[in-house]
């Protein structure tokens, strides 16, 4: 097993920091294209939704992003220093009345593009993880 942390100020500009993170993953443990995507969407998301959403573009606060690599599975981590949110009461983005809104696709995302995700911490912390296994497949 083999963990690799970052960790960013809370400004939006720092995902190009996730960026090349996500890219350095890519290149270290030969992921395929159509699993690079799946994961750069999902955590470039889930980092934004961090700083944006839990530490409220505070730059003083910080979002930590860790990696694990086990057999067959990447995990990532993201932790924020928010209040946390109710992650099982969100509006349904696909619903007709949430169509036109701006924001509340994130985590919609995550949930369609990751094999596994799990929020803890009252919605600080989100686990999520893609299968490697899979990866081979398609490719």
């Amino acid at each position: 097993m083999e963990q690799i942390k970052i960790q960013i100020p809370s400004l939006p500009e720092n995902i190009r920091i996730v960026e090349s993170f996500i890219d350095n993953v890519k290149d270290k443990y030969q992921i395929n294209d159509n699993m690079y995507g799946n994961i750069m969407v999902a955590i470039t998301e889930a980092v934004n939704n961090a700083i944006i959403h839990g530490n409220n573009s505070d730059r003083r606060k910080l979002v930590d992003l860790s990696l694990v690599l086990q057999e067959n599975e990447v995990s990532f981590t993201i932790e924020d220093q928010g209040q946390g949110f109710d992650f099982d009461n969100l509006p349904d983005p696909t619903a007709p009345e949430n169509i036109e809104k701006e924001g509340g696709r994130g985590i919609f995302l995550i949930k369609n593009l990751a094999n596994k995700y799990e929020y803890t911490h009252n919605g600080r912390i989100v686990e999520i993880s893609f299968d490697l296994e899979e990866d081979e497949d398609d490719a």
